[in-house]
């Protein structure tokens, strides 16, 4: 039951972070940054953006090989679900006009990438391309993840704005609310490891007569 619930969990929330990506997108003020980088490079390739999203994800994957990172079943399914589950929403959404409307849905896109990344996170089963690029460069450069992080992230910031990606008030709530919506959701989502009996610590044996027991 605890495998099937980790993979129930993970699929959701890989397809819920696609549909919450698609409406940030309708509401068309302005994205996180990786998105940018991809909006950028749909505008220019002349591909749909899921299909955008799935290349630079499989691309990152390749950067993982001289890092020594390895990939998990969850760290494959993010490249192809979240690419698929956004074009689909965007299938579905329509083109958003009121100004209102469309900073409801970008509040309502970013909450719910907030839950999508505590479910599939939650579910232990590796982390996403661009996550574990950032942590395996933290390990082979010995920086910190703050610095590492925000040099990526700034990165394709600046090269998706210069394709033409969409910068604006999205980007920044997005920027400042992800961070501790994550640490709202992942707590509640987080699968705990069952540990079997072999691995439940030993209980102290029994001092002989007279003697005290260990302690420590």
């Amino acid at each position: 039951m605890n495998l099937t619930r980790r993979l129930v969990q993970l699929y959701a929330g890989l397809v819920l972070y696609g549909a919450s990506m698609a409406l940030q997108i309708r509401a068309a003020l302005g994205l996180d940054p990786w998105d940018v980088f991809h909006q950028g490079l749909a505008k220019h390739i002349g591909l749909s953006f899921g299909t955008i999203t799935m290349i630079v994800g499989a691309a990152v994957l390749l950067l993982w090989i001289p890092l020594r990172q390895r990939p998990g079943l969850g760290t494959i399914s993010n490249v192809f679900v979240i690419g698929l589950s956004v074009d689909a929403a965007l299938s579905l959404l329509p083109t958003l006009h009121s100004v209102p409307v469309r900073i409801v849905v970008l509040m309502a896109g970013i909450v719910l990438n907030g839950i999508a990344g505590g479910l599939y996170i939650g579910a232990r089963f590796g982390p996403g391309p661009r996550d574990g690029l950032m942590t395996g460069f933290c390990r082979r450069t010995g920086r910190s993840v703050r610095l590492v992080r925000t040099t990526i992230e700034v990165t394709v910031l600046v090269v998706g704005m210069l394709m033409g990606g969409s910068v604006g008030v999205g980007t920044v709530a997005y920027a400042l609310a992800i961070g501790p919506l994550v640490q709202i959701f992942l707590p509640l989502f987080t699968v705990k490891e069952r540990r079997t009996p072999a691995q439940e610590p030993a209980a102290p044996a029994a001092a002989p007569a007279g003697e005290p027991a260990a302690v420590g």
